[in-house]
């Protein structure tokens, strides 16, 4: 089995949620379900429909998370010993040497990737070019509209 990482927070993160789904939403459902029912004729009744729809997305995702939880391996980038380099977990805040931006960007698993909050998954292609790097190096990044320059200002581990 393909063991995927994942840092400890987004492990907490999925066991919250796959909490919620069957401590609140699974019984809120089979509520709405029976009380559906109640309504009389199932072939014609919209509400049923849209409860069972609402029932079988809710338990592929619940089947998705414990399936995803049963083969990560957590990382705890406060554990690890990383002298310096960037590593699975940490946070890279880099500097466009062009634009003279600067991001910061943590390093995270696949599942737990979300651009919105500045968690990058391990492979995409600035996580690739920054990790094993140190502060002060530079990277280049291979982007569609070209080839993108970076200073690594900071790295931390949190």
């Amino acid at each position: 089995m393909q063991r995927h990482p994942m840092t400890k927070e987004g492990a907490d993160a999925l066991q919250e949620e796959l909490q919620h789904l069957k401590k609140v939403e699974r019984p809120a459902v089979s509520n709405a379900i029976a009380e559906a029912r109640e309504h009389g004729d199932l072939k014609e009744n919209a509400e049923y429909h849209a409860a069972r729809e609402q029932q079988g997305l809710m338990e592929a995702r619940i089947k998705q998370i414990e399936s995803l939880l049963g083969s990560v391996q957590i990382i705890d980038v406060t554990k690890l010993n990383p002298n310096g380099k960037v590593v699975f977990g940490s946070s890279v805040t880099i500097l466009n040497v062009e634009t003279e931006e600067e991001v910061t960007y943590k390093i995270v698993g696949e599942e737990e990737a979300d651009i919105k909050h500045n968690k990058i998954s391990v492979n995409s292609p600035i996580a690739r070019a920054l990790i094993a790097k140190e502060e002060g190096e530079e990277i280049t990044v291979k982007a569609p509209s070209g080839n993108i320059e970076y200073e690594i200002v900071e790295i931390q581990y949190v």
